[in-house]
């Protein structure tokens, strides 16, 4: 049978037979009637646990000094983070005298939970015991071994039941040097969970809750890392559900995660395993971490957010989480980052510009018909999944324009920026010549750059104008207007009809024919210096065409308006002859 040609592929040649799914290597044995977390929802926001002091930081090119470690754990401290793992003491002297200064100061609220992580080694057991001693604070110390097949051989060199030994000895350290504190509580990483035979894992967790005596009163945090992520995210969730359907002393058990990404999918493993059972939930502000990053706690929090369920934690002011964040790693977040990128509440093209423009304008009349702040109302603003304003963003940035963008995206940033309302047609007419001038440039254009633009299609220069109004005075008999026509002049008085009529006849009676078509007014700054903008809609000899006046007078902003229409006329006539 022949392929459909919408169906066609050619294969890559890339060397994709080397590599093997998950599934030939860790069989997770879990039912489908065990399998609950599909018809699950989230509800509430898990425990979250940033580890950019330790995992983060030691992922990046230039660790951070004290300095920047302490600004970072106070933006933290800052946003309502209750649980922060501070650093790898037995490691560094860095790491080391960053607890010290824990210990020795109130950097930390009486609140918040210091987390230390440690390898199951003894001297470094007893180097980590060493720094916290001292800390009034919750303290978790958090002791990892690798675990899965390629380690235990390659890396390790241990059997299954050399490892087992191996890490309950460490955990038999951790509990004589730190078991008699009040104040501290363990946890346990099997580093490399996802790909550990499932019966393996399980047997030395439970191994390690009996060893700590886990209860209710002094829970065992178990974490199980997506060390390497290496399957999609629906196993990553069959695991955990495994796990918490199996754990002994479950309710003294605090079902944890860490994924990374290296798949790209670390948001989705961490959402379905909190959905499988997991309670608490590691991971970095904006995703910093080893190769690909570890799971992005903002992401997370803030999707959370975009679902009506509070996250727990305080996004209200991302420039400023941004701004400490890429100062203390030295790394940008990307533009196109979820919910914190430059770009992420940008709308380019004319389409989408066109749909948030009109949603915001739906968004603000249910506010104002509801009598209520535009903060109270249900957000349903298309291709925005929440308010920019809930994150500290301004809607200035929502809108921007380029070469790809249309009249709406247009007309919203010279209505918010500048106070200029364009009728629709203009808008039509208008992006034209923003098109024109994008198409040219090949970049972005601002606000500025759009009202710039406008002043020279339809408020050019009348310096060396052809036709003039002199003067019009109105009385409550007539209007009297004095018209200049290539230095000749022309008076006349009409009676019974407004200044903008009255104007209309003169240049009439001049040998100048302006048809108005219609007449916009708005006002280009609010308060007692705003300038008046008037719009003019005129018959020009291809068709309708717009032109423009801006006084401190209304009516002086018609009259130039009708005279730069009177002019494009002329300009024409003379041009054709």
């Amino acid at each position: 049978m022949t392929t459909p040609p919408w169906n066609r592929q050619r294969p890559s040649g890339m060397p994709s037979h080397r590599y093997t799914d998950v599934y030939s290597r860790v069989q997770i044995p879990l039912t489908d009637t065990e399998r609950q977390w599909p018809s699950r929802r989230l509800t509430a926001a898990p425990l979250w646990v940033p580890v950019d002091l330790r995992d983060g930081n030691q992922a990046l090119a230039e660790p951070m000094d004290p300095e920047r470690k302490r600004r970072f754990f106070e933006l933290m401290v800052r946003m309502g983070y209750t649980e922060i793992e501070v650093g790898y003491p037995s490691a560094s002297q860095t790491d080391y005298d960053f607890v010290r200064l824990i210990a020795d100061t109130d950097i930390a609220p009486d609140d918040v939970t210091i987390v230390v992580f440690t390898p199951a080694r003894r001297d470094l057991i007893e180097r980590t015991v060493q720094s916290i001693r001292g800390i009034r604070n919750d303290v978790v110390i958090h002791l990892y071994t690798a675990t899965a097949p390629a380690w235990r051989n390659t890396v390790l060199g241990k059997s299954r039941d050399e490892l087992r030994e191996l890490i309950l000895a460490g955990g038999q350290d951790v509990l004589e040097l730190a078991g008699d504190l009040p104040n501290v509580r363990f946890e346990f990483s099997p580093e490399v969970f996802t790909l550990t035979e499932p019966d393996y894992v399980l047997e030395i967790c439970d191994a390690m809750t009996a060893l700590w005596d886990a209860s209710p009163e002094r829970p065992v945090i178990l974490n199980l890392p997506a060390t390497v992520e290496i399957a999609t995210p629906n196993v990553y969730a069959d695991q955990i559900e495994y796990m918490h359907t199996r754990l002994a002393r479950r309710d003294g058990v605090i079902l944890s995660v860490h994924p990374h990404n290296d798949r790209g999918t670390g948001v989705a493993c961490a959402e379905l395993a909190v959905l499988a059972g997991a309670q608490r939930v590691e991971g970095c502000i904006f995703g910093n971490g080893e190769r690909t990053g570890n799971v992005d706690l903002a992401t997370l929090a803030l999707n959370l957010h975009a679902q009506g369920v509070d996250p727990m934690v305080d996004f209200s002011d991302i420039n400023e989480i941004r701004r400490t964040v890429e100062y203390c790693n030295r790394i940008e977040v990307h533009p196109r980052h979820p919910y914190v990128g430059d770009l992420v509440h940008t709308a380019f093209s004319g389409t989408h510009q066109d749909a948030i423009k009109k949603g915001f304008a739906e968004h603000r009349a249910r506010a104002a018909e509801e009598g209520c702040d535009e903060s109270e109302i249900a957000w349903r603003v298309p291709y925005l999944p929440i308010d920019p304003a809930d994150i500290g963003r301004s809607y200035d940035a929502v809108i921007r324009v380029n070469s790809q963008s249309g009249k709406g995206g247009v007309a919203y940033l010279l209505q918010t920026e500048h106070g200029v309302e364009l009728p629709r047609r203009l808008q039509i007419d208008f992006s034209r010549h923003v098109q024109r001038h994008t198409d040219a440039s090949g970049g972005e254009v601002t606000a500025d750059d759009i009202w710039a633009i406008f002043a020279d299609a339809y408020l050019p220069d009348t310096n060396d104008a052809r036709v003039r109004v002199g003067t019009v005075r109105v009385d409550e008999a007539s209007t009297d207007v004095v018209i200049q026509v290539e230095g000749h002049e022309y008076r006349s008085s009409h009676a019974g009809v407004g200044p903008v009529d009255a104007v209309v006849r003169a240049l009439a009676d001049a040998g100048i024919e302006v048809e108005i078509l219609s007449l916009h007014q708005s006002s280009l700054r609010s308060g007692a210096d705003a300038e008046a903008l008037s719009i003019v809609e005129y018959r020009g000899p291809d068709g309708p065409a717009w032109t423009a006046g801006r006084d401190g007078s209304v009516l002086t902003a018609t009259v130039d308006a009708v005279a730069r229409a009177a002019n494009a006329i002329a300009a024409r006539a003379v041009g054709a002859s």
